[in-house]
């Protein structure tokens, strides 16, 4: 064997035996890992199974806080309405107690009033025995029946609360009527909170200045409200209300005699005014000066048609303490105020909240821009009689909350202001936009969205159509209105109609005024709106068979149906061939207006007595066959009444006979026109109110 073999032998061996070696190696390192492995794999199982089992358990955990606490709130709630139940029977049974303790004291005043009456009886009735024993029964008759009509009509002993409810119904004058009757009427109408306000505008020209002089004398520290609207009075009687320390309110609008001289008596007397109306006085940059320095809790305030003052004047608005409690201001037919007067007004009186601009042609937009840069708190917004307002002012006003807002004869607004309206103020609850010729249907589409919306008025806005109301109509804003005057939209028809019917289940006041459009289908339509108690038909081709159509309607209490010369007296009677007709059926009807129904006769009036007998105010104006007399009797009925027999006038379209006007036809006043007005209380619709 040589050397070199045995070299390759031995390198074979010994690579052969490393081999053997590592691959054993190799096997054994194999065999550990897969078992380190597998020891990871159990380690990562069993905290991922951990950590499952902790977000469950978070989760469940956080459910059951979540489940603790609204049962802790439902125990809560409960446990409110418990206490709240436990409160409502106490103040139940306190309140039937009380009112058995009020019944039981009025019993006990009425058994005495019983007793003191057969008292008298007694004595009257011994009196009259003495009398006829005495050969003088007829005087002694006479003198009891006036004592017994005496003693019933003696309310002086009844509760002070009564006497003064009573006396709240009337007027100053006739206060002072009763003062005189005797003693103890003159005891009940001095009562002090009988003066807390004092109306002196009922009894201008009437009552000399003396007496009310000695009346602010002797009641300067009750009175709260005092009212000289209209008074012709010296300056000393107006300096006299500086001794009403407690006075809260002071009318003087329209009187002429009221200087600067007598606002600086009354700044200086009476610095807790609250309200203060100086409307179409002569006061001036003197007056304005006052006002800051001596009102300081003033909140509301009329300047209206007050030109002796000018920018400079409201200027002075902003001195001392300044009049930044002001939440109502008037300065209608304020024409000498400028851009820059505005301006100061915004300085001053920032937290002004119902603003009230009327009969301003001068009025801008820059002017508004002005005022609404500091007021941003204005919610009420009253704009008649400024014809240069345009969009401009939607635009400016979009920082401010508006919920009213009022404008009238104004045709710079166009559909561009309500687009503004309906991304702005969506709060918005009353929309007075007559008279306004710029208004489409597009604009009524830009209101449906408002939610809030309870009143709109568009009357006069002549390019309005089914198409916009029915737009309108189809949102939400359709939900809550109650107020709605459409008056000569005469592009409106039937189909209108029927849409409110479906869509207006709270609608209150409907007016429809010269819709000429309107046919016996739409009136039909209008008995579906059942929430409906006034509606304005006049002008309308309303008949007979309309007014038995709305004769179904059990809520209606105010009609008007003036100029509808197709309504005769088979209308309005009750008769057995008149099915279901106006009287017959509507016993709740408080205003009937039937101005200008010229074939009606005296006998409506005698069937109006019969089937509404709550009718308390009655329109005639322009009923030619209804005769003086008549109305005369009919007006003991109601609480007012407007007639006259006088021809209609050229514009109503027919005459006296109720036949179509032509052109060649020259209609007069007849010789026997007669009118009567007869009113013996204030009322006012709610459309007005608002």
């Amino acid at each position: 064997m040589t050397p070199e073999l045995m070299i390759k032998a031995c390198s074979f061996y010994t690579g052969h035996l490393v081999k053997t070696h590592f691959c054993t190696w190799r096997d054994i390192a194999r065999t550990n890992e897969n078992v380190a492995l597998a020891e990871k794999m159990n380690r990562a199982v069993t905290c991922y199974n951990f950590r499952l089992q902790k977000s469950v358990f978070h989760h469940w955990h956080s459910y059951m806080e979540d489940q603790k606490e609204k049962l802790k709130n439902t125990l809560l709630r409960i446990q409110q309405i418990i206490y709240c139940h436990k409160l409502s029977i106490i103040l139940t049974k306190w309140r039937n107690r009380a009112r058995l303790k009020s019944k039981k004291k009025e019993d006990e005043l009425i058994l005495k009033h019983e007793l003191q009456l057969k008292k008298w009886k007694n004595r009257l009735i011994l009196k009259r025995a003495t009398a006829e024993e005495s050969n003088f029964p007829e005087q002694s008759s006479s003198e009891g029946s006036l004592v017994d009509e005496t003693l019933r009509c003696d309310i002086s002993l009844l509760p002070e609360r009564a006497i003064l409810q009573i006396f709240f119904y009337l007027s100053l004058k006739d206060v002072i009527i009763c003062g005189q009757v005797n003693h103890a009427w003159m005891l009940m109408t001095q009562l002090n909170s009988l003066w807390n306000a004092i109306d002196f505008s009922t009894v201008k020209n009437v009552i000399p200045d003396k007496y009310i002089l000695s009346t602010l004398q002797r009641w300067r520290l009750n009175v709260l409200r005092l009212n000289f609207h209209g008074c012709l009075l010296r300056p000393k009687t107006f300096r006299s209300v500086s001794h009403c320390r407690n006075l809260q309110e002071l009318n003087v609008s329209d009187c002429p005699t009221f200087t600067d001289e007598s606002m600086r008596h009354i700044s200086e007397g009476c610095p807790g005014v609250l309200y203060l109306n100086l409307s179409n006085t002569t006061i001036t940059n003197r007056t304005m000066r006052l006002l800051p320095r001596h009102f300081h809790n003033l909140q509301n305030l009329s300047l209206a048609y007050c030109r002796g003052f000018t920018d400079k004047g409201l200027q002075y608005l902003n001195l001392g303490n300044g009049c930044h409690k002001l939440i109502y201001l008037d300065l209608s037919g304020c024409t000498q105020i400028s851009v820059q007067g505005f301006r100061y007004i915004a300085n001053s009186c920032t937290g002004i909240t119902h603003l009230t601009i009327n009969d301003m042609p001068t009025l801008t937009d820059n002017c508004v821009k002005a005022l609404v840069e500091k007021c941003s708190r204005i919610t009420s917004l009253v704009f008649t009689g400024a014809p240069h307002i345009s969009d401009c002012t939607f635009k400016a006003l979009s920082t401010c909350k508006l919920r009213k807002i009022r404008f009238e004869g104004n045709k710079r607004v166009t559909d561009a202001s309500f687009k503004y309206i309906d991304k702005n103020y969506p709060n918005l609850s009353h929309i007075y936009m007559a008279d306004c010729k710029g208004i489409t249907d597009s604009s009524l589409r830009s209101l449906s969205p408002l939610r809030q919306l309870t009143v709109l008025n568009l009357a006069n806005c002549v390019r309005i159509g089914d198409m916009g109301l029915r737009q309108f109509l189809d949102g939400p804003a359709s939900i809550r209105i109650r107020e709605l005057n459409l008056s000569n939209c005469v592009r409106l028809s039937d189909a209108s109609v029927m849409k409110l019917s479906e869509r207006c289940p709270n609608l209150n006041y409907l007016s429809l005024r010269n819709c000429d459009h309107l046919t016996a289908q739409g009136i039909g339509y209008i008995v579906n709106i059942f929430s409906l108690v006034s509606i304005d038909l006049s002008g309308t081709d309303i008949s007979n068979e309309g007014l038995n159509v709305l004769s179904k309607h059990k809520k209606l209490k105010e009609l008007s149906v003036s100029e509808c010369y197709g309504i005769t007296d088979v209308g309005i009677q009750i008769t057995d061939s008149a099915m279901e007709m106006l009287s017959a059926k509507c016993h709740y009807l408080h205003i009937l207006d039937i101005s200008g129904c010229v074939l009606l006769t005296d006998q409506i009036l005698e069937d109006l007595q019969i089937g509404c007998k709550q009718l308390r105010i009655l329109k005639m104006q322009y009923c030619t066959n209804i005769s003086k007399k008549a109305a005369q009797r009919m007006s003991s009925k109601v609480q007012q009444q407007e007639y006259n027999s006088n021809d209609p006038p050229r514009w109503f379209g027919y005459d006296r006979e109720g036949d179509p006007l032509t052109e060649l036809d020259n209609v007069t006043p007849s010789k026997g026109a007669s009118e009567l007005t007869v009113e013996k209380s204030t009322y006012s619709s709610e459309e007005q109110a608002a």
